[in-house]
């Protein structure tokens, strides 16, 4: 009999291993992991393995590329074969048999590349679709493969199979889902080499780097490791979800039941003809701290009117409410058009044709804030467009509060929990050779700044040590700017997280991709992802594939010179040299004096070396560059574009 490679059960996270043991043939049958399926990607010049499971004792024959192999599975079942060092190229053809055979399609040989970290490289191409239409009409290509690893997390030993997965081949429709900095990525290496790129995606939004790390790495970190020994208990696990589950139920059940908004059953508040009496002008975007909503948490209803000129109801449009914290739910004319459950995701909602009319309209939003400070996100577009033009939703709209309540307990989050994730979903991969590793993360660190300047390299060095790679390039992406700009120098753990990351470059065969130009004040979320893919790609022309010629980093500190009340910069990747971009506000360089006072200061480029200086500090011994959350005026670059790492000369 000849069988695709079949999907089996998903199992429990809590017995996953018990049950697979269990569930191994008796009559020889082949079970395969997940990623060596039909699509998949095998790394060129590297000893490869095809391994999978099958009844002990059983004999295992694999064909491929004109070679056959054998194999025997041992006493758990447990089997594998090297094809060897292999040449890029296909699509091919496997074969494997025993009592049953399987065959494997269209599988490549290039480069594989594992994408990991939190929600910036989870974040897929749809979230950002708007901004390169283009570039995803022109995303057929067969050329480079993804590979989403499902979300699971695991304490009690690494799980032996992933729980779901398939290789996919990027088309406008699929490429959807790949992760967007991985996409880009890849797509520019592909065509820089003209190798096949797989891209196998572990990532989860909010994890800490500690989950993603071996228990065996985790000793290191004895409270990380005393973490990870208490939630191998499944009754302890339980209780927490269960809690929470609960919690939350009966939040929204209350909230729902006590919103006045919708008690009128035969008048809901997205209905027109209502009596706005008691509705109160408020200005969108901003948030609720400062204005009548202030400290409030519950629903919150806002309205507006505005008018479209004729032909509008024949015509599809778009409605872009930017953000909104913590959910929302959108009416039109009394037409529901879309709601978005938790404040990161953009909202962007299609409205068909026949719900706008010509003259006036009306637009309701129920606003949900579950805890801190809910609204519209300043910064971002509020607009409705079409044919018709663009109509500006800024300004003046009514609003009232259907209920008031106490902030919602937050979750325990088990998912993020030390070494669950490295146990579910990088444990199972460790068989699979790799080019290299992506990795964006570190926001859910910078409250531990200094600790991730050891937590980090651990990570690295448990993944190399674990995959049997000992130096695959490992590049990563450097914190982009975050959060309101400073008015005057000050502390930041962002910055103080940047520079562990930077620190980082220290250990062998690293790269770095500085985004301190890439992020946005009031989103941790910045758009734009093909630059970020852009910058990890000249990284992986230097590190992975020693490009000797290529500028593959903005300028980074080296070392500095005191002299004449004034402190002299050198820098290693000048590139073609140094140059400042036009900026606006004070900073970005700050010099202090022995009373470790930072005051804004004045810089000046002299051939690759910067010369900074204050007239308020007469005896200079330390500057700083880029030192905040958010240096949006950061403007120290290279001629090739590329921006500079934030840095500090002390250590204070």
């Amino acid at each position: 009999m000849i069988f695709r490679h079949r999907t089996y059960r998903t199992l429990s996270g809590m017995a996953a291993g018990l049950v697979f043991l269990l569930a191994l043939p008796l009559t020889g049958q082949i079970i395969l992991p997940r990623l060596i399926s039909d699509g998949m990607v095998l790394q060129r010049e590297t000893n490869v393995n095809i391994w999978g499971w099958s009844a002990p004792g059983e004999s295992i024959e694999v064909r491929f590329l004109d070679s056959t192999y054998h194999a025997t599975a041992n006493d758990s079942g447990e089997w594998s074969v090297s094809l060897g060092k292999l040449k890029p190229g296909g699509p091919f053809e496997m074969t494997l048999s025993a009592s049953n055979v399987i065959k494997i399609s269209d599988i490549l040989i290039g480069d594989v590349w594992l994408c990991s970290g939190q929600s910036n490289m989870e974040l897929p191409v749809r979230r950002v679709s708007w901004v390169y239409p283009e570039e995803i009409a022109g995303s057929a290509n067969s050329m480079i493969r993804h590979f989403e690893v499902p979300d699971r997390t695991h304490f009690n030993g690494p799980l032996r199979d992933l729980n779901g997965g398939s290789w996919e081949s990027a088309d406008p429709g699929a490429v959807m889902n790949f992760s967007a900095v991985a996409y880009f990525f890849a797509r520019e290496l592909h065509t820089r080499y003209g190798v096949p790129v797989g891209l196998v995606n572990a990532s989860l939004g909010g994890s800490p780097a500690e989950s993603w790390m071996s228990e065996e790495a985790l000793k290191e970190f004895p409270e990380y490791y005393r973490e990870m020994q208490r939630f191998k208990d499944p009754a302890l696990i339980a209780r927490i979800t269960r809690s929470d589950y609960e919690r939350n139920r009966e939040w929204y059940s209350r909230l729902y039941l006590n919103d006045e908004g919708y008690k009128d059953k035969q008048h809901p508040w997205y209905r027109n003809n209502l009596d706005l009496s008691e509705w109160e002008s408020i200005r969108v975007p901003g948030y609720w701290t400062g204005t009548l909503l202030d400290n409030v948490n519950g629903v919150v209803w806002y309205r507006k009117t505005f008018k479209v000129p004729p032909g509008a109801e024949e015509s599809a449009a778009s409605l872009i409410l930017g953000r909104i914290v913590d959910a929302d739910s959108v009416w039109i004319n009394e037409h529901f058009v879309g709601t978005t459950s938790y404040q990161y995701p953009p909202r962007r909602y299609p409205i068909p044709p026949g719900i706008l009319r010509e003259g006036e309209n009306t637009i309701v939003v129920r606003v949900i804030s579950n805890r801190g400070e809910g609204g519209f996100v300043p910064g971002k577009t509020y607009e409705l467009t079409g044919s018709f033009g663009t109509i500006d939703l800024k300004g003046d709209w009514l609003c009232r509060t259907g209920t008031v309540m106490e902030p919602l307990g937050g979750e325990t989050f088990v998912r993020w929990k030390p070494g669950g994730l490295y146990n579910a979903m990088i444990a199972p991969l460790l068989n699979y050779p790799i080019k290299g590793v992506i990795w964006y993360q570190g926001e859910s660190n910078a409250g531990k700044p200094l600790e991730y300047a050891e937590l980090f390299p651990s990570l690295i060095c448990d993944w190399r040590k674990n995959w049997n790679q000992e130096a695959f390039p490992f590049l990563f992406v450097q914190l982009p700017n975050f959060m309101e700009p400073p008015d005057a120098p000050q502390e930041s753990n962002w910055a103080l997280l940047r520079e562990a990351q930077l620190k980082t470059l220290s250990v062998p065969a690293t790269g770095m991709a500085v985004a301190i130009d890439l992020g946005e004040w009031n989103d941790i979320h910045p758009l734009n992802k093909k630059e970020v893919g852009h910058r990890l790609a000249l990284a992986a022309r230097k590190v992975a594939f020693g490009d000797e010629d290529v500028v593959h980093s903005g300028p980074l500190y080296h070392s500095m010179i005191i002299k004449d009340k004034k402190i002299i910069l050198s820098f290693t990747n000048t590139g073609s040299g140094l140059v400042f971009k036009k900026y606006h506000g004070p900073g970005p360089f700050a010099i202090a004096g022995p009373d470790r006072q930072f005051v804004w200061a004045k810089a000046r480029i002299r051939g690759n070396t910067v010369i900074v200086r204050s007239k308020m500090v007469r005896h200079p011994v330390a500057v700083r560059y880029a030192w905040a959350d958010n240096p949006d005026n950061a403007n120290l670059y290279n001629e090739e574009g590329l921006p500079a790492s934030p840095f500090r000369t002390d250590d204070w």
